[in-house]
């Protein structure tokens, strides 16, 4: 029996165990769209902007770590999806992304609504395909979910031309997936692994620095694990927040450009810095030069490409990072060595940076304090969320103070910075998790760059409650000015803002505005009460600063404190 390519494309996710698309239909792809109507099994959900449905995508696919899929139209559609697959490929999130095209015999000829969305999204994707015979495309969609989700993982990419989804085959779906060149490597090196053991219980002052590898590959449990037994302080990415449970005794916090002075001077002291699925960005590592001087790196990795990127690695282990944790604490296991003993003179050294530079800020009667916002969010929800951030200064506080004690709790943009994207994130995670607290928290200014998905959450009724600092400014932006500009806001002060509270009630979700520290709480109780999309409108202290702040070129232990 034949099918159509559409046909092909709704039984190749629902083999492939898809339960949810998002997307927006065009001219192209309406022979898709016919088929997703005629199997509600597979629920689409409809949204407002061919981006909103990649970060959608990407939202619930880092919340449950399964592959996002989103579906968009050609030309324009397609090319609106571009800063949503960026933002997917800087952070490893494992997405398909389904656009549609001109017919093949049209193709470069500059059709209407023609784009070559290949050529465009060459280097922000992990692979793509451009599909030419109905034939393949069973296969395609398989070997594209294969991609995504396997080794270090990433967005791809599938075009599919007019003529491909109209024209029809048999179906045959590949029972198993094979390609011969692309075979990730899991396993590492049995003496590297061992080498690895040696020098950490060797170590007098060892740090475990753990990146969003450690979420991506579900290695929570061993990373606990290794801490616990050897006693050694563990200190976050940004991506990696959540990896490691913020109450424990042995986490340091984030690290980095506005990371903890705990974590910033443990590691620029640390004899042993063992690197776990995180790459040695630039905002991390501050002043190449002169960071950790004194360490020896070690790094687990999945990519090989990662080891000694930035960063020069002494001791590599290439693989799956929970699998390589794990035959690492069986050797720890093995080690007579007291652990507690040897760890009690770092550890003291380290209580006492915490003592005396911990995160603080001092909130008053008159105004709201955004940090102040943050632990109000954390005593409600006692951790029970999932929470998503837009870019700047909500983002660093958001990392700085809420409490994280799972992973896939806590999603952000991280490598891109994409602004826009915490909202429809978001939405992305609560329709992977209806029952679940879902709260973004947002700026003024980010909150406007994809504020019409709140539509989507009306009619997709999904209770998303959207957080927003409101302090009038490009947060971020301005700190810096006023920090290495001499105080001038230049372009920075969003004078002229929507009324937030009667945006949300024109899009049908509810809204609020609080502006004294007592509002707070009984309006964020409400929201959770209400599970009706909701925006809470925070206005804050306009000129709080995000503190501890790494000078862009300063080593990290060179930090502005509040």
């Amino acid at each position: 029996m034949e099918f159509t390519g559409a046909q092909i494309f709704v039984k190749s996710l629902l083999e492939l165990k898809a339960k949810t698309i998002f997307g927006y239909p065009g001219g192209v792809v309406l022979p898709l769209y016919d088929e997703l109507f005629k199997n509600p099994e597979l629920r689409h959900i409809l949204v407002r902007h061919e981006q909103g449905a990649v970060h959608m995508a990407d939202g619930y696919a880092r919340a449950t770590g399964d592959v996002g899929v989103a579906l968009v139209t050609s030309g324009p559609g397609a090319t609106n999806a571009v800063t949503g697959i960026a933002t997917a490929y800087m952070d490893s999130v494992p997405i398909v992304v389904f656009t549609g095209q001109v017919p093949t015999a049209l193709i470069g000829n500059d059709a209407f609504q023609e784009a070559d969305i290949i050529g465009i999204t060459r280097p922000c994707v992990k692979h793509s395909y451009l599909v030419r015979n109905v034939k393949d495309l069973a296969r395609t969609i398989a070997e594209a979910f294969y991609i995504a989700s396997t080794g270090k993982p990433g967005p791809v990419v599938v075009d599919l031309p007019k003529d491909v989804i109209t024209t029809s085959c048999e179906y045959h779906f590949p029972t198993k997936v094979s390609i011969r060149s692309y075979s990730p490597t899991r396993v590492g090196h049995p003496r590297q692994i061992a080498k690895l053991a040696d020098i950490l219980c060797e170590a007098k002052n060892p740090v475990l620095y753990v990146g969003g590898g450690a979420i991506a590959s579900g290695a929570s449990e061993e990373l606990a694990k290794l801490a616990t037994i050897t006693k050694t302080p563990v200190t976050e990415t940004l991506m990696g927040l959540g990896s490691f449970p913020s109450d424990h005794e042995l986490n340091l916090g984030m690290l980095g450009m506005h990371g903890t002075y705990r974590a910033n001077m443990a590691i620029t002291d640390a004899d042993l810095i063992v690197a776990l699925g995180a790459r040695f960005d630039d905002r991390v590592t501050g002043k190449l030069d002169e960071f950790a001087p004194n360490a020896t790196i070690a790094q687990i990795d999945i990519d090989p490409t990662a080891i000694s990127k930035n960063v020069k690695c002494h001791l590599p282990v290439v693989g799956n990072l929970k699998e390589n944790l794990s035959k690492l604490n069986d050797i720890i296991a093995k080690r007579t060595i007291d652990w507690d003993k040897k760890g009690a003179p770092w550890l003291a050294t380290i209580a006492k940076w915490k003592a005396e530079n911990a995160l603080k800020y001092s909130q008053k009667k008159e105004s709201i304090k955004p940090q102040f916002v943050l632990e109000i969010i954390n005593e409600i929800t006692g951790g029970d969320a999932i929470y998503t951030t837009e870019v700047g200064q909500n983002q660093m506080w958001a990392a700085q103070y809420l409490k994280l004690n799972e992973p896939r709790t806590f999603l952000t943009s991280g490598g891109l910075g994409t602004m826009g994207f915490g909202f429809p994130a978001a939405i992305g995670a609560q329709a992977a998790f209806p029952d679940k607290v879902v709260i973004g928290i947002a700026g003024d200014g980010s909150i406007q760059m994809n504020m019409q998905e709140m539509t989507t959450a009306v009619q997709s009724r999904l209770p998303v409650i959207i957080v927003i600092l409101n302090n009038g400014f490009l947060g971020m932006v301005r700190q810096w000015q006023e920090l290495f500009y001499d105080g001038r806001y230049a372009y920075s002060c969003m004078e002229a803002q929507p009324d937030f509270v009667k945006l949300a009630e024109a899009h049908g979700a509810l809204g609020f505005r609080v502006t004294k520290p007592a509002e707070v709480k009984p309006t964020i109780e409400k929201a959770i009460k209400a599970r009706r999309p909701t925006l809470i409108d925070c206005v804050v202290d306009r000129e709080e600063n995000v503190y501890p702040m790494v000078p862009a070129g300063a080593p990290i232990n060179k930090m502005l404190l509040a």
